[in-house]
Order: C-alpha cells, then structure tokens, then sequence
C-alpha cells in the first residue's frame, strides 16, 4: 500500500471549470495532494499497515512452512531408519554375548559337576 491513486489533473480541471484560475487551481490540486499523501502516512504510522499480511504473505509462507517441513520429515526418516539399523545390531550383538556367556557358563557347570563326580568316585 504505497499510494492511493488520486487524479490530479482531473482535480485541477473540475477546480477551473468551477471557476478557479490555472494558479488557483495548481495550488489547491497540490495541497489536496500533499493531504491525501499524509492522511496515507498517518494511517501507516497508526496501523502499522507495513506490518499487515496479505493472503498472498501467507499463501507464499505456507508453501515455504510445507516445503520445509518436508525436508524434515525426510530427514527425520532417514534418522529414524539409522537408529533402527542401530539398534538391530545392538541387539545381535547382545544376544551373541549372551549366547557366550551362556555357552560358557554351560560348560563351566559341566565340567564342575564332572570334577566332583570324579572327586567323589575316588574317595569311594
């Protein structure tokens, strides 16, 4: 909102067929003029009409705001599909240590019981 569109050759003409002179009517138009152009500046200063959004403002936002939030959820995809891949190996690598482990202590029981059974059969 720049300017409000305001003829002034077509004032100046309407103020000489009033009977106006050409001075007259060149002074007034350029006063008319100057008060159209301030009552627009106080109008702007009082509502802040630089600060006011069009449909168009948010129009183009929107398209801005879907754009961007569809780069993120890409992102957050592929993210997501790291952590997953992540964990899945986490979890083999958990179950195969236990898997040791408890191979291990398997054996360990085994031979334990074995060596007592031995123990026992000597002493007998």
């Amino acid at each position: 909102m720049n300017a409000i569109p305001f003829d002034t050759l077509k004032f100046a003409l309407r103020l000489k067929a009033a009977g106006f002179t050409e001075a007259q009517a060149e002074v007034i138009t350029e006063m008319q003029k100057e008060v159209v152009d301030n009552t627009l500046e106080q109008a702007r200063h009082d509502f802040h009409l630089d600060d006011v959004s069009t449909k168009r403002d948010l129009k183009d936002l929107e398209v801005v705001l879907r754009t961007e939030i569809k780069a993120l959820e890409s992102e957050l995809s592929h993210k997501i599909e790291l952590l997953r891949a992540d964990t899945r190996r986490d979890q083999a690598e958990t179950k195969a240590d236990l898997t040791r482990w408890i191979v291990a202590a398997g054996f360990l029981q085994t031979t334990v019981i074995v060596a007592v059974l031995l123990k026992i059969a000597h002493l007998v």
